[in-house]
């Protein structure tokens, strides 16, 4: 099997990159330059026709959407236990989480950072209000989620709800209350960005914060 992987650091490619790193399949790195606006270059929309990364080229084939590219690696890779067999209790727990992080706190982070695309730039402020006030919803059930002490989001098993959900949490770095701020959430990002493989995507991105 092969994998080439369209990203631009720090943005929600990161996750399936890291994804990848915590697998060990070879893959390659495709950059796509966000500063000549290259997701939205001809060449590119014909691999990922939403003009967004990440985009996953898998045996010659192109695959988007974050979260269904976590589940498709973790599906391709049992042997690795990212995601719960299905007839597994936790299961229905994973399923909930991939949705809720990529359709709840996801399309959050969108009106955060794009605030006026929601209603336009005349409410980007009001858009910017609601968001923080979803995104900080969020924080507060994962929150009361780790509150049992359980290392990570399915209890004591790392997966793909853990990477998603990490990822997200360093997009709040640079908010007013940011996810850190949740006692909880602060140990379980310490445990995540402990990873060896967290830090080795961290380190190919070029990224230099939140470390």
């Amino acid at each position: 099997m092969s994998y080439t992987l369209y990203y631009a650091p720090g943005t929600a490619s990161f996750v399936v990159h890291w994804a990848l790193n915590e697998i060990g399949a070879p893959f390659e790195l495709a950059l796509v330059d966000f500063d000549s606006n290259a997701q939205k270059a001809p060449d590119y929309l014909k691999i990922n026709p939403s003009g967004h990364v990440p985009a996953l080229v898998i045996d010659g084939t192109a695959y988007a959407e974050t979260a269904a590219l976590l589940m498709l690696l973790a599906e391709r890779h049992p042997q690795k236990a990212l995601a719960p067999l299905p007839g597994v209790p936790e299961r229905a727990a994973y399923l909930q989480w991939m949705i809720y992080f990529a359709n709840t706190l996801q399309p959050a982070f969108r009106l955060w950072f794009y605030s006026d695309e929601g209603a336009g730039p005349e409410n980007a402020e009001a858009t910017r209000a609601q968001a923080r006030i979803r995104i900080e919803k969020a924080w507060d059930r994962v929150e009361a989620l780790l509150a049992d002490g359980r290392p990570y989001l399915l209890g004591a098993k790392i997966g793909m709800a853990d990477f998603l959900g990490t990822m997200l949490m360093r997009w709040s770095r640079n908010m007013p209350r940011p996810a850190t701020e949740w006692p909880h959430i602060k140990a379980y990002v310490l445990r995540m960005r402990a990873t060896p493989t967290y830090r080795a995507t961290h380190d190919r991105e070029g990224l230099t914060d939140w470390i």
